[in-house]
């Protein structure tokens, strides 16, 4: 198989930050044109996502995932099925493509360098090195003088203790990997709870987290591409339920202050990687008004789903535009918006009432194709518009509970 390698070159600022962190060494990086192939590690919901704005630019898709009929490869050109440790398989997925990217964080260090050998890889793999371990994350940001909650590194035992002394209780304890949606997490009320605690994440590196008084949790979703340019959507309100996404609403109904530091920080994260494509600051808002990072995932993100129809850019396109060196588009929010997860918890009883949510005219529904319905599982998102957030919160609410009127 081959490929057809259309890119042209564009200047691009080469530097190297107070941090270390350079731009390509080269000043000359290439736009990948329309009918270009790219490649996406990772066959969920998001990749599946990309792959359809991608398609309406014109762009070939490949993907490869562990899993057969993904949601990813129901819209790609070529779907390949094989681990990421399988490092042979990576290379030549690469080879065949002109950009690789990846809708999965937790994809190993080793398969990105080998996708290196063979494709540009964007966001680049030290981004990926960072945002896919907590430690690794909590300490860049804490370094860098941005806001995080009081945290301890805990490897050891005698970590551990230091970290109840320092932190106090009550605390989270989280896996340093491969937690997302409350897995990996175990709450730490007493001292005393907490040597069970790791014991019960498999005694995993880890970190200890001091508790907040939390107001509301807010996300702001950046785009950066090849020359710096940087757009943002957000503050985006979100609310969760048993640690999963639920309703995100926009705009958040936050303060205009706390809005902005929001954004500066996503910013300013995004500048320090050098990050080439779209990533996403969770945010803890407090009862007193401070602004703390909870995570960063770097690729589009769940409450980002609303962009798709309430944006005049989704961040899917904008992922698109930026790794492919093209200009970022408007991140304009259209209309106040409110996204509802769709989760296989409603299939308990039978098929959902599609009919009865899409008669609510402001109210549009994306499902992933995926065949097997689990309690938990994303399955789909209803999205809904209205003149006000709450108003379109609602409407969505709304729209979910028609869902569960069963079909005879």
């Amino acid at each position: 198989m081959s490929v057809a390698r259309r890119s042209r070159d564009v200047g691009a600022h080469c530097h190297v930050d107070a941090h270390g962190i350079s731009n390509l060494p080269s000043t000359r990086l290439p736009v990948i044109l329309p009918g270009s192939t790219i490649g996406v590690l990772g066959g969920g919901q998001l990749g599946r996502m990309f792959a359809l704005a991608a398609r309406r630019l014109g762009y070939r898709i490949h993907t490869l995932a562990p899993e057969e009929d993904t949601p990813t490869a129901q819209i790609a050109d070529v779907a390949i099925n094989a681990s990421f440790d399988n490092l042979d398989a990576i290379r030549a997925f690469a080879a065949e493509v002109d950009v690789v990217t990846f809708e999965f964080e937790n994809i190993p260090s080793a398969a990105i360098a080998a996708a290196e050998e063979h494709a540009v890889v964007r966001p680049n793999g030290r981004a990926l090195f960072i945002t896919q371990h907590r430690i690794r994350e909590k300490s860049f940001l804490a370094d860098r003088g941005l806001p995080v909650s009081p945290f301890a590194t805990v490897t050891s035992d005698v970590e551990l203790r230091d970290g109840i002394r320092q932190i106090g209780c009550p605390a989270v304890l989280k896996t340093a990997v491969l937690g997302y949606d409350g897995k990996g997490q175990v709450v730490v009320r007493h001292p005393a709870e907490a040597a069970s605690a790791w014991e019960a994440l498999g005694r995993q590196d880890a970190i200890f987290e001091a508790f907040v008084d939390l107001a509301c949790e807010v996300s702001v979703i950046g785009a950066r591409g090849l020359d710096a340019e940087w757009a943002f959507f957000g503050p985006i309100e979100n609310t969760h339920r048993h640690h999963i996404l639920d309703v995100s609403v926009a705009p958040a109904n936050v303060p205009a202050t706390t809005a902005a530091q929001s954004i500066a920080v996503t910013r300013t994260i995004m500048d320090s990687l050098n990050f080439i494509g779209v990533l996403c600051v969770e945010f803890f808002v407090t009862t007193d008004g401070r602004l703390l990072i909870n995570e960063l995932a770097p690729r589009p993100h769940n409450s980002g789903h609303l962009t798709v129809d309430a944006c005049r850019t989704s961040q899917f396109e904008q992922q698109l535009r930026a790794i492919c060196g093209l200009p970022l588009g408007s991140p304009r929010l259209l209309q106040p918006a409110a996204m509802a997860n769709v989760l296989g918890d409603l299939w308990e009883e039978g098929e959902p009432d599609w009919s009865a949510a899409l008669a609510i005219p402001e109210v549009k529904l994306d499902l992933y194709g995926k065949l097997t319905p689990r309690p938990g599982r994303k399955m789909g998102h209803l999205t809904a518009m209205a003149s006000s957030a709450d108003g379109a919160k609602a409407l969505v609410l709304r729209a979910r509970a028609a869902l569960t009127r069963r079909i005879a």
